[in-house]
């Protein structure tokens, strides 16, 4: 598929939902005091985020990455909705203060808790089958790190996210190799694990849809 025509389907699409949704990136983004953070998910990201929550209804909902909080935000509007619970989790204390204001001025901070700290502590230290969802968009070199981790705290019949995981296929600088590499390897064993069942679905920079057996 070219990029022009990736880049076609996706006015098309918004074109289509643009209207709809009351939370919106740009406008979330512009909204945002602190500017350098790391890339936050699109907005059809965010809406298959949503869709999902509304299908699976998860109480405890794990984030591992939260930048900005507008991934947080998008399935907390959901989640408060049916009583479902969030905790994300973010290495950097600028991202994580501006998510905090974000989520207070949003309403939502009552639904998402902010666990600060390295991923790579945090989640090896979680308990078995303690959540119904996770949703992972962090430091991608973490992604097959936490790999076995996160199948081992998701509940059976629950579901594990994975963003920006088409890295492989896509042209990006050079210094993005170290990301590349490790999204690779993620999606091989994903793709591997007989405890998942899987999809690579073409949103965004790529989204990994699995559900633990």
């Amino acid at each position: 598929m070219s990029t022009n025509a990736l880049e076609m389907y996706r006015e098309y699409i918004e074109d289509l939902y643009g209207g709809r949704s009351a939370l919106r990136q740009k406008e979330f983004v512009s909204k945002t005091e602190w500017k350098n953070f790391v890339p936050v998910v699109e907005d059809d990201s965010a809406r298959l985020l949503q869709l999902l929550l509304r299908m699976k209804k998860p109480e405890r909902i794990l984030e591992i990455g939260t930048s900005i909080g507008f991934s947080a935000t998008s399935m907390a509007l959901v989640a408060r909705e049916y009583g479902g619970k969030i905790t994300t989790v973010e290495v950097d204390a600028d991202a994580a203060e501006q998510a905090k204001r974000n989520f207070e001025r949003s309403g939502v901070d009552d639904i998402v808790q902010i666990q600060f700290g390295d991923a790579r502590q945090i989640i090896p230290a979680l308990p078995d089958s303690s959540f119904d969802l996770i949703f992972q968009d962090a430091d991608k070199r973490l992604y097959p790190a936490l790999l076995n981790d996160c199948i081992r705290i998701l509940k059976t019949g629950g579901i594990f996210i994975a963003d920006d995981t088409l890295f492989p296929a896509m042209e990006l600088d050079p210094k993005w190799d170290g990301q590349v590499k490790a999204v690779r390897e993620f999606n091989r064993r994903v793709t591997a694990a007989p405890g998942l069942e899987s999809t690579l679905l073409p949103i965004g920079d790529g989204m990994t849809v699995a559900v633990k057996k």
